[in-house]
């Protein structure tokens, strides 16, 4: 009886608080009475509390590096943005066709193929077979007499992975070259050979490259350290390769390479100069930019050289490329070699002039714009590069016709 009591008078306190709101709730009166139960009737209203609003189902998201766009819409390069867009669309061509061509016979079962969704590019989650059937021309499926569900390669993608293999003969010793220039604008005139591997594409450098280093040994070696890594390493400097295209290009046209890169000076009073006098002020500043040549490691971390250094790194390391680009995932892995910063996205921001970064802020692909002309075309195509657009032709045709 006394904890009903005590109820009652606690009740009775909320009462008077809100009558003033609820003057007439029967509900709430006959709440006040000790012998009232409680069980069998209603509970007193709630209406006087405050709701959330319902979800709105049309909220905009808030961007987030993974999907914010690099440029506004308003400043993007189409032909670079759709660049970047069929790397994404022909993700699982490119992947699939790098595994399967290391199998037996090309082929692997399709219960296998289901769980290596990183190692054929396929979305996570997703059945491999919605990619397969996407390019009927190149892939097929079929049983075998084991009576297991295979996926392999067709007739058609075997020539073609056999036309690619006789470019890669042709141009052998194009992407030597490429090497040793990759050799000599690393810091210490190594790099691990794993990482030449990981981003052979991105340098038309074949897949068996490792076994043919021993033709090469006058210009690098393997030496193999303690912990087992295997590195690459420079055996001879060659003084005709460590001329930049950037340096070239100063050569043929100095005015345009002075205007191509900017570097302001930090100006401590305001000169009040006119756009003219504060370009030829910049200028002093500006060149001769650090050759990509010479030892980076002995400039200060921070200063305007080994920005300029820096910068003269990636310009080079992109003309050594195919399609005149390359992802944060690439330059991530020469980040060392390169000794760049983990300021290199905002560094290369500071130079639209020169650089162009597509696709969103986390991953995000920067083109040498100096490599394409005003229709996006790429000036200096190489054979590689013309067998995968015509790989990509194939891909997107469902049967062979006229326009292959």
């Amino acid at each position: 009886m006394a904890t009903k009591n005590k109820i009652s008078s606690l009740l009775k306190t909320l009462i008077s608080s809100f009558s003033n709101h609820y003057p007439s709730n029967s509900s709430l009166q006959n709440l006040t009475n000790p012998n009232y139960n409680y069980q069998s009737s209603s509970p007193f209203s709630t209406s006087f509390l405050r709701t959330k609003s319902p979800f709105k189902k049309n909220r905009k998201k808030k961007d987030t590096p993974r999907t914010k766009s690099v440029q506004h819409e308003s400043h993007q390069i189409q032909h670079f943005e759709q660049i970047v867009q069929r790397d994404i669309s022909f993700r699982f061509l490119t992947r699939s066709k790098e595994y399967l061509s290391k199998q037996p016979q090309h082929i692997i079962r399709l219960d296998d193929a289901g769980k290596l969704y990183r190692e054929l590019g396929f979305p996570r989650g997703r059945k491999v077979n919605k990619s397969i059937d996407k390019h009927p021309l190149l892939y097929e499926i079929y049983r075998h007499v084991d009576n297991k569900v295979w996926f392999g390669f067709t007739d058609l993608m075997e020539d073609l992975i056999d036309e690619e293999k006789r470019i890669m003969d042709l141009m052998e010793k194009d992407r030597v070259i490429k090497v040793i220039k990759l050799l000599m604008i690393s810091a210490d005139k190594r790099i691990p050979l794993s990482k030449i591997y990981h981003c052979r594409l991105l340098f038309g450098i074949p897949e068996d490259f490792r076994d043919r280093v021993d033709k090469y040994s006058d210009y690098f070696r393997i030496v193999v350290e303690e912990d087992g890594k295997r590195i690459l390493e420079l055996v001879k400097w060659d003084s005709s390769l460590a001329v930049s295209e950037l340096e070239r290009e100063y050569m043929l046209d100095e005015d345009k390479v002075k205007k191509t890169f900017k570097f302001p000076v930090k100006n401590v009073k305001n000169l009040d100069l006119d756009e003219g006098d504060e370009w030829k002020l910049n200028m002093l500043n500006t060149l001769p930019l650090v050759s990509p040549y010479s030892d980076g490691k002995e400039l200060k971390l921070w200063s305007l050289e080994a920005e300029k250094y820096r910068v003269g790194v990636i310009h080079e390391f992109l003309n050594l490329t195919l399609e005149k680009k390359a992802s944060i995932h690439h330059i991530v892995e020469f980040k060392e070699e390169l000794s760049l910063t983990k300021h290199t996205y905002e560094m290369l921001k500071k130079q639209p002039k020169a650089f162009y970064l597509a696709g969103t802020e986390m991953n995000w692909v920067v083109f040498l714009k100096d490599g394409y002309g005003d229709e996006g075309v790429l000036i200096n195509i190489d054979p590689q590069v013309v067998f995968n657009e015509k790989l990509y032709r194939y891909a997107q045709n469902k049967v062979i016709g006229d326009d292959i």
